[in-house]
């Protein structure tokens, strides 16, 4: 698959603005043991009028061949805590690896504004296929 044409997913909560591009990780994947990793690049930007800090992450993460769902929950994100003044952008780069070649993502993360107010930023529900290999027949 090409580069751009790789689908990004975004949502806005409060002003905040995410952005998720996955890709598949072929190269880190194995598929015969049933590992599948993929890549996702976030972007954060503060796109409201008040200075807002990430603090903590809740991730969903469903395979297509494990049941329940996962349910990843912590401090920030990849360990930071950013602050974002009106402008501001964050970007960060993270993987998982899932037992099936399809999948899907979503969360939220929740921020605190300079004054004392929070909020849960939508991380919009983003998919995860692996590609098929180039020498094989569909």
């Amino acid at each position: 698959m090409r580069r751009d044409s790789v689908p990004f997913y975004y949502h806005i909560t409060s002003g905040i603005r995410i952005t998720v591009r996955p890709s598949y990780l072929r190269d880190r994947s194995n598929p015969v043991l049933g590992q599948f990793v993929f890549g996702y690049h976030i972007r954060i930007e503060n796109v409201g009028e008040q200075a807002s800090q990430l603090r903590t992450r809740r991730w969903l993460i469903h395979d297509e061949s494990v049941q329940p769902d996962s349910v990843v929950e912590g401090e920030g994100v990849v360990g930071e805590q950013p602050h974002l003044l009106p402008g501001q952008v964050h970007e960060y780069r993270s993987f998982c690896v899932l037992q099936s070649p399809q999948g899907w993502m979503e969360g939220s993360y929740r921020f605190v504004r300079d004054d004392g107010s929070s909020f849960e930023a939508i991380i919009p529900r983003f998919t995860l296929a692996a590609e098929p290999r180039a020498d094989t027949v569909s």
